[in-house]
């Protein structure tokens, strides 16, 4: 897919971590782009460089070399809130926010008023039946309970762009499935374009690309990746 302007293009961006000797290089010398409506499965091993690639293109980090720009979206300041959404790995609710305020932060932030943003979060709640656990603090709900809300906070704000590292990672395999579905059908319904970094091949066969990375190097052009976990 090449129609328009890809919503984040990685030049040459490459990721080491320290320096000398004990130097890690993450990430080599990539090149990608991503364009509105693809929706990519990035597979490969732990530590492969998965994880750093969409740092990158979340405009989280910087690469050590190369550039990553956004010629769809704008400058790396109109990313967020609302045009890049990111779901992490691991836990990323702020403890002392309910669910549903961690939900609705983003939008309030991106100017929403305050009761429009609560009733757009009850929705993509609702939408991954989470609903219940509205009045809810993080520390009284299960890991993949908060992982599921990660996605209702992300998809809330209907983004432009979805970055999601494992998002089915802890979770069960039927709650892990109906994660994908609900990413798949928000970023179809919404025109975005979806990029899901996954060990699970389950999850990386839902997507009609596949991306396949190997000691910090891509491939963009292959469907039928192997590999060993």
């Amino acid at each position: 897919m090449s129609e328009g302007l890809p919503l984040v293009r990685c030049s040459g961006a490459a990721r080491t971590y320290g320096k000398g000797p004990t130097a890690t290089v993450a990430l080599q010398a990539t090149y990608c782009e991503v364009f509105a409506g693809q929706r990519i499965g990035l597979v490969g091993p732990s530590g492969s460089g998965k994880s750093t690639l969409l740092h990158l293109m979340a405009g989280l980090d910087d690469p050590t070399v190369g550039d990553v720009s956004w010629p769809a979206i704008g400058t790396r300041d109109e990313l967020r809130p609302g045009r890049v959404a990111v779901i992490f790995q691991g836990p990323s609710l702020l403890p002392p926010l309910t669910v549903l305020e961690n939900t609705s932060l983003p939008l309030v932030i991106g100017g929403m008023t305050d009761k429009d943003a609560r009733e757009v979060a009850h929705t993509a709640l609702r939408t991954l039946d989470l609903d219940v656990l509205a009045d809810k603090l993080p520390e009284e709900i299960s890991g993949g309970q908060a992982q599921r809300v990660a996605v209702a906070r992300a998809l809330a704000g209907e983004p432009t762009l979805i970055l999601a590292d494992e998002p089915t990672g802890q979770l069960d395999r039927a709650s892990g499935a109906a994660v994908v579905e609900v990413l798949l059908g928000a970023s179809e319904h919404a025109g975005s374009a979806l990029l899901i970094s996954t060990h699970d091949m389950t999850v990386a066969e839902r997507l009609p690309e596949r991306w396949e990375m190997h000691s910090g190097e891509i491939q963009t052009d292959t469907r039928e990746a192997q590999w060993s976990r």
